[in-house]
């Protein structure tokens, strides 16, 4: 089966609106992992919205499984990655006017900025790969510039309103995790999946992890962290 990396930018979120201490995104990446996730995502912002560096710097210290940091490809994220040592970076693409990430990031067009920043973060022990879209030219150009790893955007997946686009979209998502494979990158999958329409894609063999957030988050605030990842645990389990 699939892992399972629980994103928490959306308890810091409901932290920062009032500027408080609770609820504690540590707090709550902790109790993820006693409900059986197997890694804890964050997306360090360049404005700071939800996760603060304090956040990464004590998850860091006190998680007990994998910790990806999401962040954009600037050197003030680079010097704090190297400083903190995640397990995983995931470059993506990042607008201060945008809600959430809406897209993939573009490799081929940004692979000679990104060629230098894989290298460095790579020579500093930390595996790092891009959140791209279901595209097999982006999939080879991330394997080609260097990265370990790709994350496969599902947003076109969920998003899609027809049975017949849904289809397209998750055969796209298919051959280029296929493709990834094929070139020993780690093939992870994330954006927009909850707890009705995560099964297709957890069901395909060549995705090793499932990178969730938001329906885990909204799901916990009525039954509770560890028994919302459990339950979501439990879906990827049955389609797989």
């Amino acid at each position: 089966m699939a892992r399972l990396s629980v994103n928490i930018d959306h308890v810091a979120t409901i932290r920062q609106t009032r500027r408080a201490k609770a609820p504690d995104p540590v707090h709550a990446a902790l109790q993820a992992e006693l409900a059986g996730a197997h890694g804890i995502a964050v997306h360090l912002r360049g404005d700071r919205r939800h996760v603060q560096d304090r956040d990464v710097e004590i998850l860091r210290k006190v998680s007990q499984s994998r910790l990806n940091l999401a962040m954009a490809a600037v050197q003030e994220m680079v010097r704090i990655a190297l400083t903190v040592k995640p397990d995983q970076v995931t470059i993506v693409p990042e607008r201060r006017d945008e809600i959430t990430i809406e897209g993939g990031l573009d490799v081929i067009l940004n692979s000679v900025q990104l060629k230098p920043i894989i290298r460095t973060l790579i020579g500093g022990g930390i595996n790092v790969g891009f959140f791209i879209e279901p595209d097999l030219e982006q999939i080879k150009e991330a394997h080609r510039i260097g990265a370990l790893s790709v994350e496969i955007n599902t947003g076109s997946y969920v998003d899609a309103n027809s049975a017949r686009s849904k289809e397209e979209t998750l055969n796209k998502i298919k051959d280029a995790a296929r493709l990834g494979r094929k070139l020993g990158l780690s093939v992870h999958a994330g954006h927009g999946l909850d707890y009705l329409n995560v099964g297709r894609i957890a069901s395909l063999t060549e995705i090793e992890e499932l990178n969730i957030g938001h329906s885990i988050i909204a799901r916990a605030v009525l039954v509770g962290m560890e028994r919302a990842v459990r339950e979501m645990l439990a879906e990827m389990h049955q389609c797989r």
